[in-house]
Protein backbone atom coordinates (compact mmCIF):
# COMPACT_ATOMS: atom_id res chain seq x y z
CA UNK A 1 0.00 0.00 0.00
CA UNK A 2 1.54 3.31 -1.30
CA UNK A 3 1.94 6.12 1.18
CA UNK A 4 0.19 9.49 0.56
CA UNK A 5 3.33 11.07 -0.37
CA UNK A 6 4.64 8.56 -2.62
CA UNK A 7 1.43 9.64 -4.54
CA UNK A 8 1.83 12.83 -4.51
CA UNK A 9 5.38 12.02 -6.28
CA UNK A 10 4.44 10.11 -9.20
CA UNK A 11 1.79 12.87 -9.94
CA UNK A 12 4.35 15.59 -9.93
CA UNK A 13 6.60 13.28 -12.28
CA UNK A 14 3.78 12.81 -14.86
CA UNK A 15 2.71 16.53 -15.23
CA UNK A 16 6.67 17.43 -15.41
CA UNK A 17 6.43 15.08 -18.64
CA UNK A 18 3.24 16.23 -19.91
CA UNK A 19 4.13 20.21 -19.64
CA UNK A 20 7.87 19.32 -20.97
CA UNK A 21 6.53 18.05 -24.32
CA UNK A 22 4.67 21.60 -25.38
CA UNK A 23 7.49 23.35 -23.92
CA UNK A 24 10.26 21.80 -26.49
CA UNK A 25 8.11 22.54 -29.36
CA UNK A 26 7.32 26.23 -28.28
CA UNK A 27 10.62 26.78 -28.12
CA UNK A 28 11.23 25.05 -31.68
CA UNK A 29 8.40 27.42 -33.36
CA UNK A 30 9.68 30.51 -31.73
CA UNK A 31 13.02 29.91 -32.98
CA UNK A 32 12.91 30.97 -36.44
CA UNK A 33 10.80 34.10 -35.25
CA UNK A 34 13.17 35.12 -32.65
CA UNK A 35 16.26 35.09 -36.17
CA UNK A 36 14.00 36.45 -38.49
CA UNK A 37 13.45 40.07 -35.86
CA UNK A 38 17.48 40.63 -36.90
CA UNK A 39 16.86 40.93 -40.60
CA UNK A 40 13.53 43.25 -40.21
CA UNK A 41 15.80 46.56 -40.79
CA UNK A 42 17.48 45.18 -44.08
CA UNK A 43 15.30 46.15 -47.02
CA UNK A 44 15.84 43.20 -49.29
CA UNK A 45 13.65 43.90 -51.72
CA UNK A 46 15.59 46.48 -53.54
CA UNK A 47 17.87 43.56 -54.05
CA UNK A 48 16.91 42.24 -56.54
CA UNK A 49 18.41 43.36 -59.35
CA UNK A 50 17.65 42.30 -63.10
CA UNK A 51 17.62 43.75 -66.51
CA UNK A 52 14.01 45.31 -66.12
CA UNK A 53 15.10 47.63 -63.50
CA UNK A 54 18.55 48.14 -63.56
CA UNK A 55 18.19 51.46 -65.05
CA UNK A 56 16.25 52.73 -62.04
CA UNK A 57 18.63 51.56 -59.58
CA UNK A 58 22.36 52.51 -61.34
CA UNK A 59 21.36 55.89 -62.60
CA UNK A 60 23.79 56.54 -65.57
CA UNK A 61 22.20 59.52 -66.80
CA UNK A 62 24.07 61.99 -65.53
CA UNK A 63 27.78 60.24 -66.37
CA UNK A 64 28.93 63.35 -68.15
CA UNK A 65 27.96 65.33 -65.31
CA UNK A 66 30.02 63.26 -62.62
CA UNK A 67 33.29 63.41 -65.05
CA UNK A 68 33.25 66.63 -66.48
CA UNK A 69 36.34 67.12 -68.73
CA UNK A 70 35.24 70.39 -70.02
CA UNK A 71 37.09 71.90 -73.18
CA UNK A 72 39.89 68.89 -72.75
CA UNK A 73 39.44 67.28 -75.42
CA UNK A 74 38.94 69.87 -78.17
CA UNK A 75 42.40 71.12 -77.29
CA UNK A 76 44.18 68.28 -77.44
CA UNK A 77 46.64 68.36 -80.66
CA UNK A 78 48.51 65.79 -81.74
CA UNK A 79 51.97 66.08 -82.61
CA UNK A 80 53.32 62.98 -82.52
CA UNK A 81 52.91 59.68 -85.25
CA UNK A 82 49.56 58.53 -85.20
CA UNK A 83 50.22 54.44 -83.92
CA UNK A 84 49.78 51.51 -86.02
CA UNK A 85 46.44 49.32 -85.08
CA UNK A 86 47.19 46.14 -83.61
CA UNK A 87 44.52 44.36 -85.57
CA UNK A 88 46.09 43.46 -88.61
CA UNK A 89 42.50 43.43 -90.41
CA UNK A 90 42.12 47.20 -89.58
CA UNK A 91 45.19 47.52 -91.47
CA UNK A 92 44.17 49.72 -94.85
CA UNK A 93 45.63 47.35 -98.56
CA UNK A 94 48.65 48.68 -99.31
CA UNK A 95 46.20 49.75 -102.87
CA UNK A 96 44.43 51.94 -100.98
CA UNK A 97 45.43 55.58 -100.14
CA UNK A 98 43.88 57.94 -97.92
CA UNK A 99 42.10 61.34 -99.24
CA UNK A 100 44.28 63.93 -100.94
CA UNK A 101 47.13 61.16 -101.06
CA UNK A 102 48.31 61.10 -104.77
CA UNK A 103 48.21 56.90 -105.67
CA UNK A 104 51.60 55.64 -107.36
CA UNK A 105 50.47 53.65 -111.09
CA UNK A 106 52.84 50.74 -112.22
CA UNK A 107 54.62 52.43 -115.25
CA UNK A 108 53.17 51.18 -118.42
CA UNK A 109 54.62 47.67 -120.64
CA UNK A 110 57.33 45.68 -119.01
CA UNK A 111 60.80 46.56 -117.46
CA UNK A 112 61.96 47.46 -113.67
CA UNK A 113 59.92 49.66 -111.77
CA UNK A 114 62.05 53.35 -111.91
CA UNK A 115 63.41 54.83 -108.42
CA UNK A 116 61.60 56.63 -106.21
CA UNK A 117 62.49 60.72 -106.35
CA UNK A 118 64.75 61.75 -103.62
CA UNK A 119 63.66 63.92 -100.67
CA UNK A 120 62.99 67.13 -101.05
CA UNK A 121 62.84 67.12 -104.82
CA UNK A 122 59.21 67.56 -105.89
CA UNK A 123 57.96 64.78 -104.12
CA UNK A 124 54.35 65.46 -102.62
CA UNK A 125 55.01 65.31 -98.97
CA UNK A 126 52.22 62.96 -98.13
CA UNK A 127 54.11 60.32 -99.63
CA UNK A 128 57.19 61.45 -97.33
CA UNK A 129 55.35 62.05 -94.03
CA UNK A 130 52.24 61.42 -92.23
CA UNK A 131 49.37 64.09 -93.47
CA UNK A 132 46.27 64.21 -91.14
CA UNK A 133 43.97 66.86 -91.85
CA UNK A 134 45.71 70.09 -91.75
CA UNK A 135 48.68 68.57 -90.31
CA UNK A 136 51.68 67.19 -91.55
CA UNK A 137 53.99 64.91 -89.74
CA UNK A 138 57.61 64.72 -90.67
CA UNK A 139 59.42 64.12 -87.62
CA UNK A 140 62.51 61.69 -88.06
CA UNK A 141 62.26 61.44 -92.07
CA UNK A 142 65.66 61.95 -92.63
CA UNK A 143 64.95 64.80 -94.48
CA UNK A 144 67.35 67.16 -96.21
CA UNK A 145 65.30 70.11 -97.10
CA UNK A 146 61.92 71.16 -96.50
CA UNK A 147 59.34 69.06 -98.48
CA UNK A 148 56.61 70.33 -100.96
CA UNK A 149 53.53 70.33 -98.53
CA UNK A 150 49.77 70.53 -99.19
CA UNK A 151 48.25 74.10 -99.65
CA UNK A 152 46.00 73.88 -96.40
CA UNK A 153 48.82 72.70 -94.51
CA UNK A 154 48.09 74.33 -91.07
CA UNK A 155 50.55 72.56 -88.67
CA UNK A 156 54.20 71.63 -89.83
CA UNK A 157 56.41 69.29 -87.63
CA UNK A 158 59.22 68.50 -89.38
CA UNK A 159 61.82 67.54 -86.13
CA UNK A 160 64.78 65.33 -86.08
CA UNK A 161 65.56 65.63 -89.52
CA UNK A 162 68.84 66.79 -91.29
CA UNK A 163 67.59 69.68 -92.63
CA UNK A 164 70.39 72.46 -93.28
CA UNK A 165 68.81 75.74 -94.47
CA UNK A 166 65.12 77.16 -95.03
CA UNK A 167 64.70 78.83 -98.42
CA UNK A 168 62.13 81.63 -99.38
CA UNK A 169 60.35 79.82 -101.40
CA UNK A 170 60.00 76.72 -99.29
CA UNK A 171 56.89 77.85 -97.09
CA UNK A 172 55.43 79.81 -100.51
CA UNK A 173 51.78 80.31 -100.91
CA UNK A 174 51.00 78.33 -97.30
CA UNK A 175 48.55 81.21 -96.31
CA UNK A 176 46.71 79.22 -93.48
CA UNK A 177 50.17 77.70 -92.17
CA UNK A 178 49.96 78.68 -88.31
CA UNK A 179 53.12 76.61 -86.46
CA UNK A 180 56.14 75.75 -87.75
CA UNK A 181 58.30 73.21 -85.44
CA UNK A 182 61.83 72.17 -86.73
CA UNK A 183 63.73 71.65 -83.62
CA UNK A 184 66.74 69.26 -83.72
CA UNK A 185 67.57 70.05 -87.59
CA UNK A 186 70.59 71.37 -88.47
CA UNK A 187 69.56 74.52 -90.00
CA UNK A 188 72.32 77.13 -90.50
CA UNK A 189 70.59 80.00 -91.96
CA UNK A 190 67.43 81.03 -93.21
CA UNK A 191 66.11 83.59 -95.80
CA UNK A 192 64.90 87.06 -94.65
CA UNK A 193 61.65 85.91 -96.35
CA UNK A 194 61.52 82.36 -95.21
CA UNK A 195 59.12 83.36 -92.82
CA UNK A 196 57.92 86.99 -92.78
CA UNK A 197 55.46 86.13 -95.60
CA UNK A 198 53.44 83.69 -93.89
CA UNK A 199 50.41 85.55 -92.73
CA UNK A 200 48.94 83.30 -90.17
CA UNK A 201 52.15 82.20 -88.87
CA UNK A 202 52.11 82.33 -84.78
CA UNK A 203 54.52 79.76 -83.31
CA UNK A 204 57.86 79.51 -85.01
CA UNK A 205 60.40 76.78 -83.01
CA UNK A 206 63.57 76.23 -83.94
CA UNK A 207 65.74 75.23 -80.98
CA UNK A 208 68.69 72.73 -81.37
CA UNK A 209 70.27 74.06 -84.32
CA UNK A 210 72.83 75.74 -85.65
CA UNK A 211 71.34 79.35 -86.79
CA UNK A 212 73.82 82.12 -86.08
CA UNK A 213 70.94 84.66 -86.93
CA UNK A 214 67.56 85.22 -86.08
CA UNK A 215 65.01 85.70 -89.54
CA UNK A 216 62.99 88.13 -90.37
CA UNK A 217 59.26 87.21 -88.51
CA UNK A 218 55.57 88.15 -89.52
CA UNK A 219 53.90 89.93 -87.26
CA UNK A 220 51.41 87.48 -86.08
CA UNK A 221 54.00 85.66 -84.26
CA UNK A 222 53.12 84.60 -80.75
CA UNK A 223 55.88 82.80 -79.86
CA UNK A 224 59.32 82.01 -80.85
CA UNK A 225 61.76 79.19 -79.73
CA UNK A 226 65.41 79.97 -80.98
CA UNK A 227 66.56 77.77 -77.87
CA UNK A 228 70.40 75.69 -77.95
CA UNK A 229 71.39 77.64 -81.44
CA UNK A 230 74.68 80.19 -81.81
CA UNK A 231 72.73 83.60 -82.54
CA UNK A 232 75.12 86.34 -81.12
CA UNK A 233 74.08 89.95 -80.39
CA UNK A 234 74.90 90.81 -83.79
CA UNK A 235 72.84 87.94 -85.48
CA UNK A 236 69.46 89.99 -84.03
CA UNK A 237 68.43 92.93 -86.73
CA UNK A 238 68.25 96.49 -84.36
CA UNK A 239 64.53 96.36 -82.68
CA UNK A 240 64.05 92.92 -84.34
CA UNK A 241 61.06 92.64 -81.91
CA UNK A 242 59.31 96.06 -81.47
CA UNK A 243 56.89 95.19 -83.75
CA UNK A 244 55.83 92.26 -83.36
CA UNK A 245 52.73 93.41 -81.42
CA UNK A 246 51.19 89.88 -80.60
CA UNK A 247 54.59 88.37 -79.50
CA UNK A 248 53.96 86.61 -76.11
CA UNK A 249 56.67 84.35 -75.55
CA UNK A 250 60.53 84.72 -76.59
CA UNK A 251 62.76 81.89 -75.80
CA UNK A 252 66.53 82.66 -76.52
CA UNK A 253 68.52 81.00 -74.24
CA UNK A 254 71.67 79.27 -75.07
CA UNK A 255 72.92 81.61 -77.36
CA UNK A 256 75.86 84.02 -77.61
CA UNK A 257 73.85 87.38 -77.04
CA UNK A 258 75.63 89.59 -74.76
CA UNK A 259 72.88 92.38 -74.01
CA UNK A 260 68.63 92.22 -74.07
CA UNK A 261 67.32 92.81 -77.53
CA UNK A 262 65.23 95.47 -76.51
CA UNK A 263 63.11 97.18 -77.05
CA UNK A 264 60.42 94.30 -76.50
CA UNK A 265 56.06 94.59 -77.28
CA UNK A 266 54.20 95.07 -74.30
CA UNK A 267 52.21 91.99 -74.90
CA UNK A 268 55.41 89.82 -73.92
CA UNK A 269 54.49 87.68 -71.07
CA UNK A 270 57.37 85.55 -71.20
CA UNK A 271 61.14 86.46 -71.61
CA UNK A 272 64.06 83.11 -71.11
CA UNK A 273 67.37 84.59 -71.66
CA UNK A 274 69.42 81.99 -69.93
Amino acid sequence: RMCPLGWLGVASLCLGTLWAVPAQERRKAEKPKADLTLYENLDLDNYDLTLDNYGEILDLSNYEELYDYGDLAPKIEVGTLAPRPKDPKSLPDRGETTAGTPKLQPPSGAGPVPPAPIPGQGLPSCLLCLCLGTSVYCDDADLEHIPALPPDTAYLYARFNRIGAVRAGDFSGLEKLKRIDLSSNSISWADADAFRLLPSLQELLLPENRLTALPELPRSIVRLDARLNRIPSAGLRPEAFRDLKQLQFLHLSDNKLDFIPVPLPESLRSLHLQ
